[in-house]
């Protein structure tokens, strides 16, 4: 289910298409950061450069240069070192940069000052996130001025830097029918986490023992790492928009808000449940969780090819407002209440995001100033909800402290849209069978 080498050199080679003639790229990888002291954080590739290359180790440099005779794939990698994999590790060094990952040429990584500049000299434009990584952005440019100053010998520096991240942004968008088998999978994985967090869950529970459900499940199948910060928010906690302390007690009668998404094979599920702790919705709670649910379904089908990104979001801002103020925590005319934002209160964030290798995805969202269109292979997150904060006022006190989003993920097909994640329920009567269900095996 992994992406293979075939399928990362067309990537290369649909990037290079459209790069400009006598031009150059120039990609680093991540590199390890350190937790605390002589602890490092698990290594995690840069997605940009792992969509090109699949190279999972730091300190690499991915080159491409259309047209080069001897090879346009050129990788910068860290030599063998037999002590050192003793104790981090296999590397695969030069010769496996060639062998396992197709490039053309590959050098040790200490060698990079000596060649890097020869590679830059000749090539009009150099493709690079410039401002994205400090230290390397200088190291860029001293290659740069390596070349310029040889100009007297007839040495040709760049002469200008285009962003790379236009290009290669607008191809990580469209998702490959193997980009989306894994997505499917990730998602697969995510509901069923989601689902045992929903049986595990009872009045006392812990939001940290949740959070520990949902990790277990991702980790026993083979997604090692959530894909960003889980979210587990009981009672009033679940207006906080990203609470990642889960550290408070799920109390009789609060709602639960469980943000959580696995990474699998570097791409990222996203999906949003809430649920009742004591398995029974109240009166409230149900009434404002139909509301979002509804507003969640008129989104989701306005995914479709030539709908623009902002259609989804507006079906759910006009949904939220109606059932607000059908249930009192709104007055007026609803065209009038959307054009002022009064919705804004209880709905502060977008109904969505594009998903893929990050959670938080590349693309652009507005094209020559108006909102893209969507096609076939993109894929996003519809999440819709209602946070009435426990403060508020201008509300009855039945309504307070009630917070409630639901996230699937979806991808644009030929004719609509498939739901990645609909495996784990959001119906509330499916939530409430699955809990008592969950309860009864316990007896």
């Amino acid at each position: 289910m992994t992406i293979n080498k075939q399928e990362f050199a067309r990537r290369r080679k649909n990037l290079m298409a459209l790069m400009e003639p006598d031009s150059i790229a120039v990609v680093p990888s991540a590199k390890m950061l350190t937790r605390n002291r002589d602890s490092e954080y698990a290594f995690r590739q840069d997605s940009d450069f792992y969509y090109l290359t699949g190279f999972d180790e730091p300190d690499a440099v991915l080159v491409l240069l259309p047209g080069r005779a001897s090879g346009e794939y050129v990788l910068f990698c860290r030599d063998r070192d037999p002590a050192m994999e003793l104790w981090t590790g296999y590397r695969a060094g030069p010769e496996g940069a060639c062998s396992e990952y197709g490039a053309d040429d590959a050098f040790p990584i200490s060698d990079i000052d000596d060649i890097l500049p020869g590679l830059l000299e000749g090539r009009q434009r150099v493709y690079y996130a410039m401002g994205r990584h400090t230290e390397f952005d200088q190291q860029v440019m001293q290659w740069v001025n390596v070349i310029r100053s040889k100009v007297r010998t007839g040495a040709q520096p760049p002469g200008e830097f285009l962003d790379l991240d236009h290009h290669l942004h607008d191809l990580r968008l469209y998702k490959s029918a193997a980009e989306l088998k894994v997505m499917r999978r990730a998602g697969e994985i995510s509901a069923e986490a989601h689902s045992r967090a929903m049986r595990a869950c009872r009045p006392g529970v812990y939001e940290y023992q949740l959070e520990a459900e949902i990790l277990h499940e991702f980790g026993r199948n083979g997604a090692r790492f959530p894909a960003y910060s889980t979210i587990v928010g009981a009672g009033k906690n679940g207006c906080i928009l990203h609470y990642v302390e889960n550290s408070c007690e799920a109390r009789d009668g609060d709602l639960v808000l469980i943000d959580a998404g696995c990474e699998l094979h570097y791409y990222a599920a996203d999906i949003t449940r809430t649920f009742p702790a004591n398995g029974r919705f109240s009166a409230e709670q149900r009434a404002l969780y139909e509301v979002v649910l509804d507003a969640q379904k008129a989104a989701i089908a306005a995914v479709k090819p030539g709908n623009h990104w902002n259609q989804p979001h507006d079906e759910t801002v006009r949904v939220i407002t109606e059932g607000l103020v059908k249930l009192g925590l709104l007055s007026g005319d609803v065209n009038a209440l959307i054009s002022a934002e009064a919705y804004k209160p209880f709905y502060m964030h977008r109904a969505g995001h594009w998903l893929g290798m990050d959670v938080h995805d590349v693309g652009d969202y507005k094209v020559g100033g108006e909102w893209r269109v969507l096609e076939e292979g993109m894929v996003l997150t519809v999440e819709p909800g209602i946070y009435v904060a426990p403060d508020n006022s201008n509300v009855d006190a039945k309504w307070r402290g009630i917070g409630i989003r639901i996230e699937d993920d979806v991808a644009v097909t030929k004719t609509g849209c498939e739901i990645l994640t609909a495996a784990v329920p959001k119906e509330a009567d499916e939530i409430e069978a699955l809990m008592a269900e969950a309860r009864l095996a316990t007896h």
